[in-house]
């Protein structure tokens, strides 16, 4: 490997053509110009310039290490520039959340991403536990969990609560509904209904409700954002956090009817502990934060 001390006094030396003028751009001695030369002629084996009295031209070998040493000068300044600068609408950002805060994110998101085209976003929809998981092993930047994950490699900020909804069509009474009401109805499944439904309904109905796998189930669907829709129609209820029925295209067709006992879970943003965030995660957070705060 060429000592790039020597490679910078060469490279200077040929720009600026003259041994004195070099030692003045790098305060140093002419002599000492001459023996950086002479340790790099040595370390590449030939001779770099040809003396013609004051002046000199470069041999083949000193334009190939000349063109070496412009390179490396222009890497270099690539490096210090990609290192100094923190530009928020340039790099990528990997975000993970639910999928029901992913459909009310989503178009929080899109403006900025229009605006930069440098920007690249990368927002994954996924289960709680790969959420954590991903957060730990590096997989995503920042993440949105229902509790503090009061782990020691990450660091977590409250962002507000989010309201588990019991959802009915539009024309739905506005009195809540009897256990035997929900059933005569039947429940629009999910990949998470069940978990919803042993939290809200058995706080709700405890004498009555006689677990998730006794519900009567008019339907199952495992598109996140295509849950609301029997319901829009008038066929069945279904449970799902405020991000998802809010996110839902015709939020006019659903109506959101509150229980005696209502249940709030909280949201977290959560990132790598000790890690100096970049202006374009402070961004992605700031606007996580706003999507959250929609939900209160």
């Amino acid at each position: 490997m060429l000592n790039a001390t020597w490679l910078e006094t060469f490279t200077t030396l040929c720009e600026a053509e003259h041994f004195t003028r070099t030692a003045a751009r790098l305060n140093m001695t002419q002599p000492g110009v001459s023996q950086h030369l002479r340790k790099l002629e040595a370390q590449v084996g030939q001779s770099l310039i040809t003396r013609q009295g004051k002046s000199f031209t470069l041999t083949p070998a000193g334009e190939a290490v000349l063109a070496f040493g412009q390179s490396r000068r222009a890497q270099e300044d690539a490096l210090r520039s990609a290192i100094t600068a923190d530009n928020r609408d340039s790099g990528t950002v990997r975000i993970a959340c639910s999928g029901s805060f992913a459909m009310l994110l989503y178009p929080a998101l899109m403006p900025w991403m229009q605006a930069a085209a440098d920007l690249a976003i990368h927002l994954q929809a996924s289960p709680q536990a790969q959420v954590l998981s991903g957060l730990i092993d590096g997989q995503f930047d920042v993440g949105v969990l229902d509790a503090d994950p009061g782990h020691p490699r990450l660091q977590a900020t409250h962002l507000g609560e989010e309201e588990l909804c019991l959802v009915l069509p539009a024309d739905a009474p506005d009195t809540p509904p009897s256990f035997a009401d929900l059933q005569a109805r039947g429940m629009i499944g999910h990949p998470d209904g069940d978990a919803y439904a042993d939290d809200l309904l058995h706080l709700n109905f405890p004498g009555a409700y006689p677990g998730a796998d006794r519900l009567r189930v008019r339907g199952f669907v495992n598109q996140i954002g295509q849950i609301p829709a029997p319901v829009a129609q008038g066929v069945g209820y279904t449970l799902l956090p405020r991000s998802g029925v809010e996110a839902f295209a015709r939020r006019d067709l659903l109506k959101v009817v509150h229980l005696a006992k209502r249940r709030r879970h909280p949201l977290w943003l959560a990132g790598r502990r000790g890690r100096t965030m970049s202006a374009r995660l402070q961004y992605a957070s700031e606007l996580i934060a706003l999507a959250a705060g929609q939900l209160s």
